[in-house]
Formats: C-alpha cells, structure tokens, sequence
C-alpha cells in the first residue's frame, strides 16, 4: 500500500470518527448523540421502508381499510349532547 492511499484511508477514518462523535438526533425530550443516534437513524430508515413496503402491498385494500377507520372512529365518538325539552 502506498503512503497516498494509506493517508487518504486514514483521512477517510477521521472524517468518520468526527461525523459519529458530532452526530446528534433530538426528538422531544429524547436526545442521542454519537453511535447510537447512528443506530437510531438506520433504526427510522429501516422501519419507513418496511412501513412503505407493506403500503405499496396493500394498496388496492386500502380505500376499504380507510372507509373501515372512518366507521370505527364515528362509532366510538360520544354522542352530541341534547338539549333538554
């Protein structure tokens, strides 16, 4: 290995090093910095993918699961209050 691809190695390592140490995810009270706000990260990416794959699965079925929800949440919303007669 040459001296240049053994510095570029060794610049590519730092920049790393200060990106994980700098690397900060704030949400609400919630604060990580450094490795884990990395895994938390990858963590988001993973799960928007997994949510996006079974969306694009299920999409023909969704204008009933909609139509469902909106039965659901009408049913279990209190009645309106009725004036005395």
């Amino acid at each position: 290995m040459s001296s240049k691809s053994a510095s570029i190695i060794k610049a590519v390592f730092r920049g790393l090093e200060r990106s994980y140490k700098h690397f900060t995810i704030e949400i609400g009270p919630f604060r990580a910095t450094g490795v884990p706000a990395i895994l938390i990260g990858v963590t988001g990416i993973v799960l928007a993918s997994g949510v996006t794959a079974a969306l694009a699965k299920s999409a023909p079925r969704l204008p009933e699961t909609i139509g469902e929800l909106r039965g659901l949440a009408e049913a279990m919303k209190p009645a309106p209050p009725r004036l005395p007669s």
